[in-house]
């Protein structure tokens, strides 16, 4: 055993210092356990750490050596992904033009500071899944609770926010993409395919009707693994990870009117590059590809429509059905637009022969499921957002609303009886929240799947800040072509 010198009692000492430091931050003291490790690594060396450089052969020392390389940068790369800042790949359009497809992020976790994870044994640079072999990443034990380190700040209105996807506590593995619980009521639906009023019916039996599809499509799914694939359960930390807009802070009061948001009753700041689709009707000819590139519409949000794939009393009732001579309906483009994209489209005389904003008919069921509301993705409303600390008195009217927060998210029983509301068998009247919650949507009003269908986001969802696109790839262009786009490189302003 090498006696230690005064150059190893100056490194234990810098490794030391910044090792406790880290310990203060984190606020965990179980680390103290590695201190021994670290001490014998440096002065005492009773565990042979580089045993394999005893080693004759020279092609065994070097493969060691790289061996090790990797582990430590394995390792220095775990921690700096868990507690500092993370890679994070923009996969859709939900964002756009704020954000590209394409557009590689450095996302800051110590902006709103880094969680403790849950699952703290998993592979390194993985969320749910081994990357390339498949199968699970993560071991369920130890299972931490949710902790989040001191950061430089809070969420702020309009910040782009990278988080764990709430709805994605429940996964059927062939519909991976989509919402669990969406997916278990339109399946339920198709069961019990009768027409029910539910505006006839109180709020206590529409709640039991509400209940019945769920549970008719939650039992179709896990009994028709060939088709829906294997129910899995997620912890916060490996649920997927989804970016968007926050557009209400804990305490607020959203509302969308005619596709505006407004927040505490004011009108709220939009997105400079906002966009909702809209129906573009043609002259006759097609729309140039150059032009549509020009425009900035991607290859994968060019939707030409053509007889029958859209029902003709839905084009008329959107203006819609102008033919050709030969009796034809002219060619129609559903297409993602800007206001400004929508004005140069209607300049186009020669091409274009009207422009119409999609009706709410497009947009789906809204959140929350379980409850008649009548609200549309953009009328959409009057929602409070949860705060911690904030107290709300439950009705039957706005259980449906909050129930998923009290349940799923901060861990309670919630029963309601035919007396009242009752948590963790305990008969109540409001319920005072122990988390502050979000709401998130995209600029890309139409094509988002954000907090209008699934609901509020936890503040143990929220993983961290995007400060800067350090590379951007054209999906819709090769490299000859110019795929690297050059002029969102160092972009750090999303608004």
């Amino acid at each position: 055993m090498r006696k230690a010198t005064r150059k190893d009692w100056v490194k234990l000492a810098i490794v030391m210092t910044l090792y406790l430091l880290f310990l203060l931050w984190v606020k965990s003291w179980l680390g103290l356990v590695v201190v021994p490790l670290i001490v014998d690594a440096y002065i005492t060396r009773w565990i042979p750490w580089q045993f394999w450089r005893r080693f004759k052969n020279p092609a065994v020392v070097s493969l060691c050596a790289w061996v090790d390389a990797i582990v430590f940068a394995l390792v220095a790369v775990y921690f700096v992904n868990l507690f500092a800042f993370q890679n994070y790949q923009i996969p859709s359009s939900s964002l756009e033009k704020s954000m590209l497809v394409g557009d590689f992020l450095l996302v800051s976790k110590v902006s709103y500071g880094p969680r403790v994870p849950n699952t703290p044994l998993a592979v390194p640079l993985s969320d749910h899944t081994i990357p390339v072999i498949g199968g699970k990443s993560y071991s369920d034990w130890p299972l931490w609770p949710y902790k989040r380190v001191k950061g430089l700040g809070r969420v702020e209105l309009n910040d782009i926010v990278v988080f764990n996807f709430p709805a994605g506590d429940t996964v059927a593995l062939n519909h991976s993409q989509e919402d669990f619980y969406s997916l278990a009521y339109r399946e339920g639906r198709r069961v019990y395919p009768g027409q029910i009023n539910m505006d006839s019916l109180s709020r206590r039996d529409q709640r039991r009707v509400f209940d019945l599809y769920y549970a008719a499509g939650r039992k179709m799914i896990r009994s028709n693994p060939g088709v829906y694939g294997k129910v899995v359960t997620r912890p916060v930390d490996r649920r997927d990870h989804y970016v968007k807009r926050c557009v209400a802070l804990p305490g607020d009061t959203l509302q969308i009117r005619q596709g505006q948001i407004y927040l505490n009753g004011k009108k709220s700041e939009n997105p400079r590059e906002m966009q909702f689709n809209y129906f573009v009707q043609t002259t006759g000819p097609l729309l140039p590809d150059e032009v549509l590139t020009e425009l900035g519409v991607s290859q994968e949000d060019r939707y030409l429509m053509t007889d029958g794939q859209v029902p003709a009393d839905y084009l008329k009732r959107m203006l819609m059905m102008d033919r050709d001579k030969d009796g034809r309906v002219l060619p129609v483009y559903h297409l993602p637009l800007t206001n400004e994209m929508a004005a140069k489209l209607l300049g186009m005389k020669k091409l274009v022969r009207k422009v119409t904003l999609e009706s709410d008919e497009w947009g789906g069921e809204v959140y929350p499921l379980n409850m008649v509301h009548h609200w549309t993705r953009d009328n959409y409303g009057p929602i409070w957002i949860p705060a911690k600390g904030a107290t709300l008195k439950l009705t039957e009217e706005n259980l449906p609303i909050y129930e998923r927060c009290i349940r799923t998210y901060e861990g309670n029983t919630l029963e309601q009886r035919e007396d009242g509301i009752y948590i963790n068998g305990e008969r109540r009247d409001s319920y005072t929240f122990q988390m502050d919650y979000y709401w998130m949507m995209g600029d890309n009003r139409h094509n988002s799947l954000d907090s209008r269908y699934w609901g509020f986001v936890p503040e143990d969802h929220v993983v961290g800040k995007p400060l800067v696109v350090w590379l951007s790839l054209d999906p819709d262009k090769s490299w000859g072509e110019g795929k690297i786009r050059w002029k969102r490189l160092f972009r750090t302003n999303f608004f």
